[in-house]
């Protein structure tokens, strides 16, 4: 059963470019995560709304491989100036039920 780990940032105004960048950098790092299915990094279009950094697993099992492995030490080795981002968010782990698509 594919597995879904959404991670909700609310970055503050003025840090979007430097938040985003981040994903730009390391891009395609965490494709080579055995498991690993796809990534969506989603930029907020409502007032308030946090970023939704959203990656896809085969399991969960993959996910938690990739979180205790060196690559995810790396990616977040360096996180982000405190003033950049707001309370809230988090992490959402689910099983996918239904899928459809094209």
């Amino acid at each position: 059963m594919t597995f879904v780990v959404n991670n909700r940032v609310f970055v503050n105004p003025g840090h979007e470019e430097a938040f985003e960048a981040r994903f730009r950098v390391r891009a395609g790092e965490i494709d080579k995560q055995p498991g690993f299915l796809a990534m969506r990094v989603l930029r907020p279009l409502g007032n308030q709304a946090p970023y939704v950094v959203e990656t896809e697993w085969e399991s969960q099992a993959a996910f938690h491989a990739w979180v205790g492995g060196d690559d995810f030490k790396r990616a977040h080795a360096d996180p982000m100036p405190r003033e950049a981002v707001g309370e809230g968010g988090g992490l959402e782990q689910f099983e996918v039920v239904i899928s459809s698509g094209a």
